[in-house]
């Protein structure tokens, strides 16, 4: 069976590779119909606040990496 990843590099390619206009206009229809409400995920007011300190501290270059941040958990596991 074909993982998601798969799948999506296979459509990418046939779409790329098309110059059938009806056909991929019908695909983008397709496309936009299965974009439900379902699919847009609603944030509280507090996880809107947080991500826009996240972006704040981007701008700020406030940032580590993800290996300091693994051992700032382990750190901070070991101390619990």
């Amino acid at each position: 069976m074909s993982s998601e990843k798969e799948i999506k590099h296979r459509l990418i390619d046939k779409i790329l590779s098309s110059k059938n206009e009806t056909l991929l206009a019908r695909i983008d229809q397709l496309m936009e119909s299965s974009i439900s409400e379902e699919d847009v995920v609603s944030l509280t007011e507090e996880q809107n606040r947080m991500l826009k300190m996240s972006d704040q501290d981007i701008e700020e270059g406030e940032l580590i990496s993800q290996r300091e941040l693994n051992r700032d958990d382990i750190e901070w596991l070991r101390e619990k």
